[in-house]
């Protein structure tokens, strides 16, 4: 039983990141390499994150955050930016040229992240009892991260474009501040409202499919407007 669960819970939370690499064409333009390139950055990139974290930022507790704690946190999360930064030096620099960059910078990433964050947990946790529902939920926030990066990645390309439209700047710099603070504005909405574990799990699937639809018609717009020369 206890093999069981653990197998439907990496099934869970995997099969969406496969289906990802195939349906979306990147497995015919054979950037596994890159994926992987791109996970390399990022394990580069949370060392950098942890480095400054400890240099400069105290433990604090999220439970019950008062005014100076979520200043605190606020400021931790400002560290995030090494993301956005790390995910355009991947576009850059390892992804290759076309428009599929953000996906494979994306996807890279996420995958990384699965990894160093999920797996482990999913091995010690998942295969030593016989059912809980908060690896279910792992698994199923595991598949918001992957939206949630790939938007991101979509969203520092567009803002990378020179021919983005200026309408659409202050738009794509919005999604990206939301999206670098999105732990705290998750513990925020939980504090106040008192959420429960499933009810936080759709709020942050509501915010990162809002976001990426955002993302997706702002890609769209600007993609039409290239196709029309």
């Amino acid at each position: 039983m206890t093999l069981f669960h653990f197998a439907n819970c990496i099934a869970l939370a995997y099969a969406p990141y496969f289906m990802a690499y195939k349906c979306s064409g990147l497995a015919e333009y054979g950037v596994l390499s890159k994926c992987f390139q791109a996970g390399a950055m990022y394990f580069a990139t949370q060392l950098c994150k942890m480095l400054l974290l400890a240099t400069f930022f105290p433990a604090t507790d999220l439970s019950g955050l008062g005014r100076m704690e979520t200043v605190t946190e606020l400021l931790k999360n400002t560290v995030d930016v090494a993301d956005l930064i790390g995910l355009h030096v991947v576009m850059t620099k390892f992804a290759g040229k076309g428009e599929t960059k953000f996906l494979v910078a994306g996807l890279g990433w996420a995958s990384a992240e699965f990894l160093m964050t999920v797996i482990v947990q999913l091995w010690y946790g998942a295969k030593s009892v016989e059912f809980d529902w908060k690896y279910l939920q792992m698994s199923f926030d595991s598949n918001i991260n992957l939206v949630h990066h790939i938007t991101t990645a979509t969203l520092v390309w567009l803002w990378s474009r020179h021919d983005l439209r200026r309408t659409h700047l202050p738009v794509v710099m919005l999604l990206l501040v939301v999206g670098c603070y999105r732990p705290v504005i998750t513990e925020l909405f939980n504090s106040v409202l008192g959420l429960g574990a499933w009810s936080i799990l759709a709020m942050k699937a509501s915010g990162a499919i809002s976001i990426a639809l955002l993302a997706m018609h702002i890609y769209y717009t600007l993609t039409q407007g290239l196709n029309s020369y």
